[in-house]
């Protein structure tokens, strides 16, 4: 698990060292890039990745940057503008060698919500849901009747603190391109803390309540970590399932709300 995020690291050190030549800034290809949803803080990427290839997609505001990796699929991947209003930079990367890489494509795009947590009831590529998913109609179940958002919080929080357990083989062995797939989570009952945190923010979103995947580190773990906040009562707090479910399984008290000084946190999403 620590390998992975310190890669995760790197990567983003490595990104903020791209250079962009001025033939590379004109060649601006407005296909690949979908702001059809930008109402609710997000873009769409498709771009077809040769095989042979390794290609990231690059997003800055000012001084601050995020980057993903790109998939060959060929579908669309949604992506968040999660820095607040203002202009962003969109790039397509490739990479040339060891952690350098070129920009194939670039181009700005403006952000402006009334509604600034609107983008953390999106659907992302690492908080991936729909209305089909299992873990979604989980969630729906779960909060039936439910008519608060404490309510709601509370009823997904016990049933994944309560259900899912921490996967020590998959932490020795995970590697830089993994991305959590809440269904998988949720059938297995078995997930590393990006897991836990993916899960818990897709069922919260799929019910209305603003949910954060928050990464950094915290003086409960060893290791780089990920968690996240809710907004409950118009308030961002700090919320712990893998930890939790650790403590719970020990037979240990836990607390739903965490106190937040015990976290620092480096990347949202």
């Amino acid at each position: 698990m620590k390998k992975f995020y310190l890669m995760l690291l790197t990567i983003f050190v490595m990104a903020t060292s791209v250079q962009l030549t001025s033939a590379q800034a004109a060649g601006i290809e407005t296909g690949w890039l979908n702001t059809s949803q930008l109402n609710q803080g997000i873009i769409g990427v498709q771009y077809d990745v040769p095989k042979d290839k390794r290609i990231k997609l690059m997003i800055t505001k000012g001084s601050s940057s995020y980057t993903y990796n790109l998939y060959a699929s060929g579908q669309t991947e949604i992506f968040p503008l999660q820095q607040g209003n203002g202009s962003y930079k969109v790039s397509v990367l490739e990479n040339t060698t060891g952690n350098k890489y070129k920009a194939l494509y670039s181009e700005v795009v403006d952000l402006s919500l009334n509604d600034a947590n609107a983008v953390y009831l999106s659907s992302v590529q690492n908080v991936k849901w729909s209305s089909s998913n299992k873990a979604i109609l989980k969630a729906k179940q779960l909060t039936l009747g439910k008519s608060t958002d404490q309510e709601k919080v509370k009823a997904i929080y016990n049933y994944i603190v309560a259900n899912v357990q921490y996967d020590y083989s998959l932490a020795s062995s995970v590697t830089t391109d993994y991305i959590p797939n809440i269904d998988n989570t949720l059938a297995s009952k078995k997930g590393i803390c990006y897991d836990y945190s993916s899960l818990f923010a897709a069922m919260l979103r799929s019910v209305d309540v603003p949910a954060k995947l928050v990464m950094g580190n915290s003086t409960y773990v060893t290791q780089y970590h990920a968690w996240n906040e809710v907004l409950l009562n118009g308030k961002w707090v700090t919320i712990d399932t893998t930890v939790d479910a650790g403590l719970v399984k020990s037979n240990k008290a836990v607390e739903l709300i965490k106190n937040s000084s015990k976290y620092t946190a480096v990347k949202y999403y």
